[in-house]
């Protein structure tokens, strides 16, 4: 794909820019993406959708909605550089993406154990509370019948498939930066399944409370 030359004078213009590459690139794995709201203060707070009591500010689909999600290059390009620069990053997961998110403390433990068994990992990203690995998609139904198979499945774990959404760095939301713990390889686009993961992820879940319900 064929870009536009970019050029972001200033701090601000380098942080919009980056996000707009980080964008694209997403775009080109074949994850579609959108803006998301933005954090926002005064009057207008918490959130740029002007709900006072919204409960994920700067962290959810706003306008344009997560049903607009898209691969499309010259449209992402333009959401970022026209419509909603500096916007969040999101991606629309269920169709070549899902991720599995837990609480930062968890995703620490989990990481190490599956890097002293040799269990691979796909890209794992985390803001200051929470870690979400990115898995292969699934549906509602394969996900329902491995977690049926368990005896008991922590409420600090949350599923990010068909009709979900995660937030991509160098995206800023409310609740923090977001920043890659293992980003893509770089021409890979290799993905686990989240059979070979969900045991790990009970298990180093299972001591942590549930948490907020922010999307990560």
């Amino acid at each position: 794909m064929r870009r536009m030359q970019l050029r972001w004078p200033g701090s601000r213009r380098r942080e919009q820019g980056a996000l707009l590459v980080a964008a694209l690139e997403s775009a080109e794995r074949g994850w579609p993406v959108v803006p998301g709201a933005r954090a926002a203060r005064g009057v207008f707070g918490p959130c740029s959708c002007e709900d006072p009591r919204c409960s994920q500010p700067g962290a959810h689909p706003h306008d344009p909605p997560l049903a607009a999600a898209t691969t499309d290059g010259r449209m992402v390009q333009w959401w970022w550089e026209n419509r909603a620069p500096g916007a969040p990053l999101l991606v629309a997961t269920g169709r070549t993406v899902c991720a599995v998110s837990l609480p930062a403390a968890a995703g620490v433990r989990v990481l190490a154990h599956f890097a002293e068994l040799g269990v691979p990992v796909g890209p794992v990203l985390a803001t200051p509370s929470r870690c979400a690995l990115l898995v292969a998609p699934f549906t509602l139904e394969e996900l329902g019948g491995l977690l049926a198979e368990r005896p008991w499945v922590p409420g600090s774990l949350r599923y990010h498939g068909p009709g979900g959404y995660v937030m991509l760095p160098p995206s800023q939301g409310g609740a923090g930066a977001v920043h890659w713990v293992s980003p893509p390889v770089e021409g890979g686009l290799w993905l686990p399944q989240v059979g070979t993961l969900l045991e790990g992820l009970i298990a180093a879940s299972s001591a942590e409370p549930d948490g907020s319900r922010l999307p990560y």
